[in-house]
């Protein structure tokens, strides 16, 4: 079997799609993509790819190590991404060639199903007590929410005191048995990040997520020393060598590769199995489509330290088109008692609708983060 092409689609509302055909009649789908780079990481899959045409598909890690260690220049968020939308599209083809789901071909499944979260409360939070209680009534046991608005690196306690009632709110009407993740969104500086740590700790969150940005990881140390709430980040980490320091350092509780940035299922098989090794959960970020979601629930299901899982359904990015609309069989990700089952069919285990992609990728999408500025002007982190 040969790789004899590919196409990516650019969809919205914020996504970009890849396919791999081969000349067995075999195809794979992934999803490599950086919110608002999208373009940049297109480009990337296409200088990657000239390398695989032609190429057998089954041979993922060789393949994996060429695209990596084949430039002088590796790692970083696009190249990453690039890598792991091609590295979920092999994946994917050589569970359709052996007619099993990806999770059988790396030693088989260790649970049949995961947890999920859901978000509430939008960029700058809202409403959130209100949003939780209707995300409980739909059977989800755990939620999350932006922390705060922007934060200067010291900023008015009258911020910090909207954050907990907040926070407040939605434990008082969801009650003590609902998770609630807080992320702090990489928007929170050190000063600021502690003195919120101390104050969450009363409404018991499940976890705080990227409390500093991850070129600050080193003021993890601080922040744990002063609280029990655990520590979560590593979205914006992007391989085994990002998270090498933090795991030896213990600096943290959860880590939170995301399989569209990180290398795809091979790199984060491995991220996962070496957090194990330091007592560390599992919780892979997810706030993309169905290829990516998909991606995650196979190594969720080969790893044993994984515990929840991020999705996208109603988050409020998606505006436009949503998780299920570019999936045939929608029920693949029924969610039940706060639950997933790990999809079962061959390869990710969903059926993409090729026709609503081709149709939305005509629209195409051009999503950006917003810009945010202090009172001051001066920018502010997002």
């Amino acid at each position: 079997m040969r790789i004899t092409g590919y196409q990516t689609y650019l969809v919205p509302p914020r996504w970009l799609f890849l396919k791999i055909v081969t000349d067995e009649g075999i195809s794979g789908w992934g999803e490599p993509v950086i919110e608002g780079r999208a373009r940049t990481v297109k480009a990337a899959v296409d200088e990657l790819m000239g390398y695989l045409l032609g190429k057998d598909p089954l041979k993922i890690e060789d393949h994996w190590n060429v695209m990596y260690r084949g430039g002088f220049y590796r790692g970083g968020p696009i190249l990453m991404s690039a890598i792991a939308g091609i590295d979920q599209a092999l994946w994917d083809i050589k569970g359709k060639f052996y007619n099993a789901p990806i999770y059988e071909l790396m030693g088989g499944a260790c649970r049949e199903s995961i947890r999920v979260y859901s978000w509430i409360g939008g960029d700058r939070p809202a409403d959130v007590a209100r949003a939780a209680k209707k995300v409980v009534e739909r059977g989800f046991t755990a939620v999350k929410m932006n922390a705060t608005e922007e934060l200067h690196y010291i900023d008015s306690y009258a911020k910090v005191e909207q954050v907990i009632e907040r926070v407040a709110g939605v434990r008082e009407e969801v009650g003590n048995e609902i998770g609630i993740g807080i992320d702090f969104h990489g928007r929170v500086h050190k000063p600021m990040a502690k003195l919120l740590a101390k104050e969450l700790e009363p409404f018991h969150p499940m976890f705080i997520e990227e409390p500093v940005l991850p070129e600050n990881n080193e003021a993890l140390r601080e922040i744990t020393a002063i609280t029990s709430i655990p520590i979560a980040t590593g979205e914006r980490m992007f391989s085994r060598w990002d998270f090498k320091t933090v795991l030896a350092n213990g600096y943290c509780d959860i880590i939170q590769p995301d399989l569209s940035h990180a290398g795809g299922i091979t790199e984060c098989k491995k991220i996962a199995a070496m957090a194990e090794a330091y007592d560390v959960a599992l919780a892979p970020h997810c706030p993309l489509g169905p290829i990516a979601l998909s991606a995650c629930l196979q190594v969720d299901a080969t790893s044993h330290n994984a515990f929840i899982q991020e999705q996208s359904l109603g988050i409020h990015y998606n505006q436009g088109s949503d998780l299920l609309d570019y999936l045939v069989d929608q029920s693949v990700f029924d969610y039940k008692n706060g639950y997933v089952k790990i999809p079962t069919g061959a390869g990710l285990g969903i059926e993409i609708n090729e026709e609503q992609v081709r149709k939305m990728a005509e629209t195409g999408h051009d999503w950006k983060n917003p810009v945010w500025r202090h009172d001051d002007g001066s920018v502010a982190e997002w």
